[in-house]
């Protein structure tokens, strides 16, 4: 079978992000797209999506640290289904988007910070992270990014 979407636009909120037990950072936000058509009356009519994201690894970290609320992306990945019991008992499921790739957009004068060209990250690359306490504290550790990895 066949998995993959792709979708752009702004983040919708701020990159929230947690650790597992196991050290893996992952991240969750949602991105806004947008969808203009005509309606049956001809006037032009504006849609938006609101759709929840989830990075692993090490672009979780790089989204953490470079992006924010209304920061224009590009993202790559498979369609989820996450399901969960409410506190009321009632069952409860939506669908989010894994990422795989991450291509920040926008340019240097934006609030992102980013250029035109930046680099696209995969979760598949993962970077040593150097941390000052353990993981299980849930604390955010301090990233070493090499220049390299900079996407400006």
């Amino acid at each position: 079978m066949f998995n993959k979407v792709i979708l752009a636009g702004n983040l919708a909120r701020d990159i929230e992000i947690r650790y597992l037990p196991s050290g893996t950072a992952v991240a969750t936000t949602a991105i806004a797209t947008n969808r203009r058509y005509k309606a049956a009356d001809g006037t032009q009519k504006d849609e938006t999506m609101f759709i929840d994201l989830t990075f692993w690894g090490r672009t979780a970290e790089i989204a953490n640290q470079y992006l924010k609320k209304g920061s224009q992306v590009l993202v790559e990945g498979r369609l989820t289904l996450e399901q969960w019991t409410a506190t009321d008992g009632g069952k409860r499921s939506k669908h989010a988007i894994a990422v795989e790739t991450l291509q920040m957009l926008g340019s240097r004068d934006q609030s992102t910070g980013m250029s035109n060209n930046a680099p696209a990250y995969s979760s598949e690359e993962q970077g040593a992270v150097e941390t000052k306490q353990s993981p299980t504290e849930h604390t955010i550790p301090e990233i070493d990014i090499n220049d390299d990895e900079i996407p400006f």
